[in-house]
């Protein structure tokens, strides 16, 4: 029974610190980006120091074209369901 008062203290210790990290997380901008990281697994890693400000932009350069691919084949869809009509 009287692990329980350790026990107690050390779970409220570590529930604070967890919520501390969240917050600290949140306030520095770690969730701003989700898909760049995701991005960075198709370029290689061993590419000196000044590219990297290059990989970034490829990374939002592919992002940014799948989505005009995206919207160019919907458009090309409309089209032809317009003529189709």
């Amino acid at each position: 029974m009287s692990i329980i008062y350790i026990l107690i203290p050390i779970a409220i210790l570590l529930t604070a610190i967890g919520i501390y990290i969240f917050f600290w997380a949140v306030k520095t901008d770690q969730f701003d980006d989700l898909e760049k990281q995701g991005m960075s697994i198709l370029f290689d890693d061993d590419v000196k120091t000044k590219d990297n400000e290059n990989l970034e932009d490829d990374a939002d350069n592919l992002i940014n074209n799948q989505a005009i691919e995206s919207e160019q084949k919907k458009i090309n869809k409309e089209s032809i369901n317009n003529h189709e009509h």
